[in-house]
């Protein structure tokens, strides 16, 4: 089986909370500023906060997966999230900050505990390192000096923007871009 075979019978996925439309366009709208000026460039998706990181995972299998994140979004309430400011992850990444609160950090481990429980669905580096949050503007094509300049622009920027994280979104990749696969609802929150 070639590579690019093996590619389309087990695609990347990832798992993600999407922010409602305006605040994708406010996010899309600094990563083409930053394209524009410093020729940075993110993965083809649409912002987003990543809970799973990519894996591969057999179009065969979709529906077991898809089954088993529908199952646990069915037991998991809907999380507040709030954008304020931006941050790094020097020298290469630039991202609007994502706050860590207690019910976004539990619902991320808990979506992690139960991947790798009944899929054995891992992630080795996410497994060594705390959850950091975020939304990426910038990922490619920044040197150090591209990064410097980039970052003390934004640093200075207030932003503040919150919505409810109300769905899982699983995310696929063709070969160029990622595209909505599909989404589970969360519960509403009481009251």
């Amino acid at each position: 089986m070639t590579s690019e075979n093996l590619d389309q019978a087990h695609p990347r996925f990832f798992i993600a909370l999407l922010p409602p439309q305006a605040i994708q366009e406010y996010a899309d709208g600094v990563i083409q500023e930053l394209s524009d000026r410093y020729h940075t460039r993110t993965a083809k998706a649409p912002p987003h906060v990543t809970l799973q990181p990519p894996f591969r995972w057999s179009l065969e299998a979709i529906a077991t997966l898809e089954d088993c994140l529908y199952r646990f979004a069915t037991e998991q309430m809907a999380v507040p999230i709030t954008l304020a400011g931006f941050g790094a992850f020097a020298p290469r990444v630039l991202y609007i900050n994502v706050l860590k609160t207690t019910e976004l950090l539990t619902l991320q481990a808990s979506l992690m505990l139960r991947l790798e429980q009944t899929l054995a669905i891992v992630d080795p580096v996410a497994k060594r390192r705390p959850f950091a949050p975020h939304m990426t503007v910038a990922s490619r094509n920044l040197t150090r000096s591209i990064f410097k300049q980039a970052w003390t622009e934004l640093q200075q920027r207030r932003i503040e923007f919150q919505f409810v994280g109300d769905r899982l979104t699983l995310l696929i990749h063709d070969g160029h871009r990622w595209h909505i696969r599909s989404e589970f609802p969360l519960l509403n929150p009481v009251g």
